[in-house]
């Protein structure tokens, strides 16, 4: 269960982002830590509002099984917003965003 996104196009050190996001999901919404899988997708192409400057993105998307607490799921958001600018090597004007969800009741695993 979580399934974790991450949509960059600012340098990202990857590895270490998830190997410290995955204790974090744990201690904060109860879910075992080897059904944490984070995947990366790299943006190529990025325009923000009417593309006159230049911007770069790292937004982070967990979704759950529900059932977890609004207030939970808010306190992941925050946690991960203040410790993803350790993990990039210039912080400054990379605009960050964090979506904490449930799964859609279709969601199946094996």
């Amino acid at each position: 269960m979580p399934q974790i996104t991450v949509d960059y196009s600012a340098p990202l050190d990857r590895r270490g982002f998830a190997r410290a996001l995955h204790p974090l999901v744990v201690d904060t919404v109860d879910a075992e830590l080897d059904a944490c899988k984070t995947r990366f997708r790299e943006i190529e192409e990025l325009i923000v509002g009417d593309g006159s400057t230049y911007d770069v993105i790292v937004h982070v998307e967990i979704a759950l099984l529900s059932g977890r607490p609004d207030a939970d799921k808010a306190k992941l958001a925050e946690a991960v917003l203040d410790m993803l600018p350790t993990f990039l090597p210039v912080p400054e004007d990379v605009r960050l965003s964090v979506e904490v969800r449930d799964l859609d009741s279709s969601y199946r695993k094996r």
